[in-house]
């Protein structure tokens, strides 16, 4: 058990880190790529990488995962809307905002899955991820002002937010089929939202970018978004979807370095104070991550008869059943998890 879980981990961080270096890398692409153009080349990147993986290994290999089936369809379709629409909406945003503050207004998505886990797909939120909520909330409003002192709104921000919403859904329906195979998934996800975003940008009569710009966001494409999501969906089978964007939360910090040492964009009071909330709300996640909801039953053997009289010890008439009395739910550290919990009176 241990063990899986941190492997589940480092799924998770291997998510966040290639996932990282999308925004300060995309915000240079989009000075030579439409926004929709880009989303699109983003997704085709990710499904052609991950597929061309996949048949490599289904070559050597044989994999055992479980296909995507007929039930699963509702939430394969709403999870393509979905990846359509967030990235659009995140590379309108990162054209005017900020690099460093797009990076770090990701870690809405952690507030957004949350809730949409709870409040539609029940999962269990604790005190510590409500507090790290209130703060990662918090901070994403510090972050949507361009003057905070005269409240006035950063609409690249407002677009960011309302892609990290997308994100949120997405990632509650890609939970629902995180089990079956995550080669599938991933392809499916980048090909399909990557013809819809490339319908949408003909649309609005988008131009097309030269070749080495559609080559360069191919590969951003298999290395932020194909390589991230595979390891994503990976961790979401073990944590759920509210847990895994625990460990996906370094992703904006290391995008925000990222995006000075780049783009050398300048830090603000603001972005500190920000930088400060996001961080403590971040570790209250990791925090609550760390500890696991584990069900113990208490089951006491009893010796009775069938006939009425429990308790007896008349061995020509008696048995033993194991009873479950009742159930105990409470909190503990991945240290006890090598203990064993089944106590018998």
């Amino acid at each position: 058990m241990r063990n899986k879980k941190i492997k589940s981990i480092t799924y998770a961080l291997f998510a966040a880190v290639f996932y990282a270096i999308n925004m300060p890398l995309s915000k240079l692409l989009l000075e030579k790529i439409s926004p929709v153009f880009m989303a699109s080349l983003l997704y085709f990147g990710a499904g052609i990488g991950v597929g061309v993986i996949y048949l490599v290994r289904s070559s050597k290999h044989k994999n055992t995962e479980e296909k995507l089936s007929k039930p699963d369809l509702p939430y394969v379709i709403g999870m393509i809307i979905l990846d359509i629409a967030a990235p659009i909406l995140l590379m309108i945003g990162l054209k005017t905002a900020a690099s460093s503050s797009a990076s770090l207004l990701n870690n809405f998505e952690i507030a957004a899955t949350s809730v949409i886990a709870l409040l539609i797909f029940r999962e269990v939120i604790s005190k510590r991820l409500w507090a790290a909520l209130l703060l990662i909330t918090l901070s994403s409003v510090l972050l949507s002002f361009d003057d905070i002192s005269s409240f006035t709104l950063s609409y690249g921000s407002i677009f960011i937010l309302a892609a990290t919403v997308c994100w949120g859904f997405e990632n509650n329906f890609t939970k629902k089929i995180s089990g079956k195979n995550t080669y599938q998934i991933v392809v499916i996800k980048g090909i399909f939202s990557g013809i819809g975003s490339l319908i949408v940008a003909f649309a609005i009569k988008e131009s097309i970018p030269d070749f080495k710009y559609i080559a360069l966001a191919l590969i951003l494409g298999f290395l932020a978004y194909g390589l991230s999501i595979f390891f994503y969906v990976k961790a979401q089978h073990e944590f759920g979807a509210a847990k895994t964007s625990a460990f996906y939360a370094i992703a904006p910090f290391v995008g925000a370095l990222l995006s000075f040492i780049i783009l050398h964009e300048a830090l603000t009071e603001y972005y500190i104070l920000a930088l400060f909330l996001m961080i403590a709300g971040s570790a209250l996640v990791v925090a609550d991550t760390l500890i696991s909801n584990h069900t113990h039953m208490h089951i006491h053997t009893f010796t009775h008869t069938h006939d009425g009289d429990t308790h007896t010890h008349f061995m020509s008439h008696s048995h033993t059943h194991k009873h479950i009395i009742e159930e105990e739910r409470h909190d503990h550290s991945h240290k006890d998890d090598d203990k064993n919990h089944v106590h018998s009176d």
